[in-house]
């Protein structure tokens, strides 16, 4: 069995730390050659000495000047280098095969599209590269000859719900009729917009039931994480949008399904812990120990399903109608709602306003064909413009 050779992009995540408890059990499978963070200087180091990559990535010089010498008093021989081009070599420079995109926002697309490219296995948690770069990121995926593994719960749900056959060429659909993605409905799935005005960052960010960042747990709370995982679904399963469902599913066990035409409908289930698709992506096709805690079928007292109410999800709607849109559409999306959940991460920006900023960006920038990686750049940093303009005239 040969031994994997694994560079994790955004290793102080949760992403990165629930890769790396994986790859802690299997020593014997995985080797980590690459690790990136952006401020968690300390922690990076940490995993450096533990884990002794042959490359580190930080943002800046400061923090590359704080990690070398963290390094050299641990006697730990790793190269350290900073910047998004670093990010780059990370992917293509450590001597990896696969490579775990776990960096959040577009920030991780340029290394993700790296990765197609170079041919590696990509096990994609970042979930913004598809969304801005579709149709560029899957034709990079096919010229390059590698492997993608979605790792955001939902795609690796119906991804092992789906034939084989299927996953290899999804233009033949083999009676799939539509893909269910299940969300939980965040900390506020039970209230109405009127409930929200007085929102904080601290009450967005109490997911119910998953351990994850700040960003991505207001994305939960707002829906939009949904919206941009319907998105991501499209490009990766090949369905039109319209066979792409959302369903609430408060309990969080039954992770996505698939409905195919002769009535049947196979759903994954388990716990609701990350290092169950992080190791199914990792040791793909073999299925290895994650760490998870069995699913105990008697100690559940039921399961629900509802369809999400766009009224009350504002930042769902949205979604649909950039993903209809298309485009650079998505791109806007998602830059826009980065700046706006980035601005009441800070107090800068009411909770409920997060949505009209998405939806003034969307209004105001037309899409254009997301045709090369500088339009779709392009493209994001006007989004971010346009959302900070509009943000200040909110906050006078």
């Amino acid at each position: 069995m040969s031994v994997k050779q694994v560079a994790i992009l955004g290793s102080t995540g949760s992403i990165g730390v629930n890769t790396l408890d994986v790859i802690r059990a299997h020593p014997e499978r995985f080797k980590v050659v690459a690790l990136t963070a952006a401020k968690q200087i300390e922690r990076l180091a940490e995993q450096c000495v533990e884990f002794k990559p042959s490359i580190a990535v930080v943002a800046d010089a400061d923090g590359a000047a704080k990690l070398n010498r963290l390094l050299q008093e641990k006697k730990i021989v790793t190269q350290v280098l900073y910047g998004p081009q670093a990010l780059v070599s990370a992917v293509t420079e450590s001597g990896c095969d696969t490579v775990m995109a776990a960096i959040v926002g577009a920030a991780g697309l340029v290394p993700a599209l790296a990765a197609a490219q170079a041919g590696k296995r990509v096990l994609l948690a970042n979930k913004e590269a598809l969304v801005m770069s579709g149709n560029l990121f899957m034709q990079a995926m096919k010229a390059g000859g590698g492997e993608l593994l979605p790792i955001d719960s939902e795609h690796n749900a119906i991804f092992q719900c789906l034939p084989d056959r299927f996953t290899k060429n999804p233009s033949d659909h083999l009676g799939v009729e539509e893909l269910w993605l299940t969300a939980s409905g965040g900390p506020f799935r039970d209230k109405s917009i009127s409930d929200l005005a007085g929102i904080t960052p601290e009450q967005a960010c109490a997911h119910p039931n998953w351990v994850m960042g700040r960003k991505i747990s207001v994305d939960s709370a707002t829906m939009m994480n949904k919206g941009l995982e319907v998105i991501e679904a499209f490009w990766l399963f090949g369905l039109p949008l319209e066979k792409i469902k959302v369903l609430i599913h408060p309990q969080s066990v039954v992770h996505s399904m698939v409905r195919y035409r002769d009535g049947s409908v196979l759903a994954q289930m388990g716990q609701p812990d990350m290092r169950t698709p992080i190791a199914y992506g990792l040791a793909w096709p073999e299925r290895i120990d994650a760490g998870v805690a069995p699913l105990n079928l008697t100690q559940l007292t039921g399961l629900s399903f509802t369809e999400p109410k766009l009224t009350q999800f504002p930042c769902l709607s949205l979604a649909f109608a950039a993903a209809k849109a298309g485009g650079t559409a998505p791109a806007v999306l998602n830059a826009a709602n980065e700046v706006a959940v980035a601005a009441f991460l800070d107090d800068g920006l009411p909770y409920l306003s997060i949505p009209n900023v998405v939806e003034h960006c969307l209004n105001a920038l037309s899409p254009v064909a997301a045709d090369s990686l500088e339009t779709i750049l392009e493209a994001d940093a006007l989004a971010r413009q346009t959302a900070n303009q509009f943000i200040h005239t909110i906050q006078k």
